[in-house]
């Protein structure tokens, strides 16, 4: 659905040229949800809106819904929907009239728009709503017409730039359900952004990492835990003069990383830490060494991130609105 070989976007600025985007690898197979993850500044956006025809690369090719992205954008815009993070409805338009008039946009007949038009709405739980102004909807309500529109022309494809941003829990849950109704019902591909980690975790098969312009990383949630970070044992020594023992045997297990002591408790990464537990303790038993806890951690993507890009990436979170732009990308 999507298959990109060194996409990449330069920016000519009064210090000289940026990359903001250095050279994008990617392939999106059709029926997937994948994650598009990265820190701010990564080269997220940049990447999100050539991807959708918003900007044109520099450099590098792509075929986006089985048209080439630099030769036929106009066809890529037919095939596809896409979901603004800032949203695409006017306050005090007709929720049902926005929807109507955006698929007149694509050709559709008047007639054909509204019986599609109130079919989404069903979907979306949205009934009722035809006629009320967009500006008098709550926010879950307004992000799944914002849903409504993307899809009314029933592309193959959808993006969606940070469906769930500013939503309360109870809403980012419901429009997860929704998000997975794209896929399991209507048979969409999904392309997603997404600043949290739980949402990614939860809603994707695939997710793909960008850190400085370049993909980084890519693989199902599970497949990049275990492969950059591993589980954490963490042991507490029971006699704090065993502790540099204890340290010494847990390095000891199969692709271990270096032990952390802090104080009379050990850390220590392991692949599939739970089939190698019952054996640390057995070794720590035969060494005559005691402890007080012992506690598994599963890794989450956030150590991923920590992992891949020496950032958090929440540390970001609260100024994303301003840093994540294609501005912000090239400063």
């Amino acid at each position: 659905m999507i298959h990109a070989r060194g996409l990449a976007r330069t920016y000519t600025t009064r210090r000289g040229d940026v990359d903001a985007v250095r050279g994008v690898d990617l392939d999106v197979e059709a029926g997937e949800i994948v994650g598009f993850l990265g820190p701010n500044g990564a080269g997220k956006t940049t990447t999100l809106r050539m991807l959708t025809t918003l900007l044109r690369p520099t450099r590098g090719e792509a075929t986006v819904a089985g048209a080439d992205l630099r030769r036929d954008p106009a066809t890529v815009r037919r095939r596809i929907g896409y979901v603004a993070q800032s949203g695409s409805t006017a306050s005090e338009a007709r929720a049902g009239e926005e929807v109507v008039d955006h698929a007149l946009l694509y050709g559709l007949e008047r007639s054909v728009a509204v019986t599609r038009g109130q079919e989404l709405f069903g979907q979306l739980e949205l009934d009722g709503l035809w006629d009320r102004k967009a500006g008098s909807l709550s926010g879950g309500q307004r992000r799944r017409l914002d849903i409504a529109l993307g899809l009314i022309h029933t592309p193959r494809l959808v993006f969606l730039d940070e469906p769930t941003t500013g939503l309360d829990p109870q809403a980012r849950a419901n429009l997860w359900t929704h998000v997975r109704g794209l896929r399991d019902t209507r048979g969409s591909t999904v392309f997603l952004t997404t600043h949290y980690l739980d949402e990614a975790d939860a809603l994707c098969d695939r997710i793909l990492v960008i850190d400085a312009g370049q993909i980084v990383a890519q693989g199902s949630p599970e497949e990049l835990k275990q492969r950059v970070s591993g589980d954490a044992i963490v042991l507490t020594a029971t006699q704090p003069s065993d502790v540099a023992r204890i340290a010494a045997v847990a390095a000891r297990l199969p692709g271990s990383s270096e032990a952390v002591v802090d104080g009379s408790v050990v850390e220590v990464r392991v692949p599939q830490g739970r089939t190698q537990l019952a054996g640390l303790l057995r070794a720590l038993d035969a060494d005559g060494l005691e402890v007080d806890g012992v506690e598994l951690r599963r890794p989450t993507l956030d150590d991923v991130f920590l992992t891949l890009t020496g950032r958090s990436l929440r540390d970001g979170e609260q100024s994303r609105d301003s840093a994540d732009t294609t501005d912000g990308e090239a400063a």
